[in-house]
């Protein structure tokens, strides 16, 4: 079977009774200095309910804390040259466009993007993305891009010319237990066609939740090679602030740490489709390194200060009932 569209917002082809969630997201990091934005469109569609999407918008500085916008925008609609849209926010495949206010808050954005690079299906096999396991699914289109345009933060104009980053796109009817994201591009002396996408999760499947499981790649100079799947063994080091990997592929080792100050991550709950909520910290401008061990070929020392992602999420355990006086 072959990926018809990995682009195509799942969505509306949700059966009845079924929850899901599903996100469009960029990142872009500035070229030279510690700063990055992270967007997400987001739709949650509870068991049975319809549609409600959500407006994500953080800009990170490492001189500062991030600033975190969120809000409500309706019910998400699709066509035309959008992946998404929620009310006059657009998310397409060459250009986003929208805009929200909070309470603390107003933004607007513009942004284009170009890449060479292939879509990236994290699944190592395209019948996954259709079936009803795993209940998570990840996919890049566009794991390593360039940005161009402008975005406006209560006043301020930045452009943004030539920032690096990538664009995602993931969906499923719940989150993995506990998952670590780390996207590294930008690396130092490297082209845009040496990157990491990586994902892992640990999975609940009924009492049990399963070791770590990842998947993803790493480009380096153009060559991908993919990462992870089941049955290989990932090594995991994960805090708040920091974490060291260990993923291996056909030929390929790559050994991997990510980190960042702890004011300089963005604390965000996420949402369930069936009520349960998940305590994620997210970084777009963490500090990476990473080592790829090649079959036959000399080993490759790659490092981005800033310019990283680092997400880890985990759920939050319920209340307990409380008791009456």
């Amino acid at each position: 079977m072959v990926l018809a569209d990995p682009t195509a917002p799942r969505w509306p082809s949700v059966r009845p009774g079924r929850g899901h969630y599903e996100s469009f997201y960029l990142r872009a990091v500035h070229p030279t200095e510690p700063r990055g934005i992270w967007i997400r469109y987001t739709v949650t569609v509870p068991p049975g309910g319809s549609p409600a999407g959500q407006l994500w918008f953080t800009s990170f500085d490492r001189t500062g804390a991030p600033t975190a916008v969120r809000v409500d925008a309706g019910e998400p609609s699709t066509g035309g040259d959008a992946w998404i849209r929620l009310g006059e926010a657009t998310f397409g495949t060459d250009e986003v466009v929208g805009s929200a206010r909070s309470q603390a808050h107003t933004v607007s954005w513009r942004l284009r993007s170009i890449s060479a690079e292939a879509p990236l299906t994290h699944l190592p096999r395209d019948w996954m993305y259709g079936a009803r396991l795993p209940r998570t699914k990840l996919l890049s289109p566009r794991p390593a891009a360039v940005f161009h345009g402008e975005f406006e933060l209560d006043g301020e104009t930045v452009a943004v010319e030539g920032w690096p980053g990538m664009v995602g796109h993931n969906w499923g009817e719940e989150h993995a237990e506990t998952w670590i994201w780390l996207s590294g591009l930008a690396f130092d002396g490297r082209g845009p066609d040496t990157w990491l996408d990586v994902a892992l999760g640990r999975v609940r499947l009924g009492p049990v939740t399963t070791p770590w499981i990842a998947n993803g790649a790493v480009s380096v100079d153009g060559r991908r090679y993919a990462l992870g799947g089941p049955g290989r063994r990932v090594s995991v080091f994960a805090a708040d602030d920091r974490c060291s990997l260990r993923i291996r592929g056909a030929g390929v080792e790559v050994n991997a740490s990510a980190a960042a100050p702890a004011d300089a991550f963005v604390e965000w709950d996420y949402a369930n489709p069936d009520g349960g909520v998940h305590r994620v910290l997210n970084c777009s401008v963490a500090d990476i390194s990473v080592g790829v061990v090649r079959r036959g070929l000399d080993e490759v020392a790659l490092m981005a200060d800033g310019r990283a992602a680092y997400e880890f999420g985990r759920r939050v355990p319920p209340l307990p009932p409380s008791r009456p006086d």
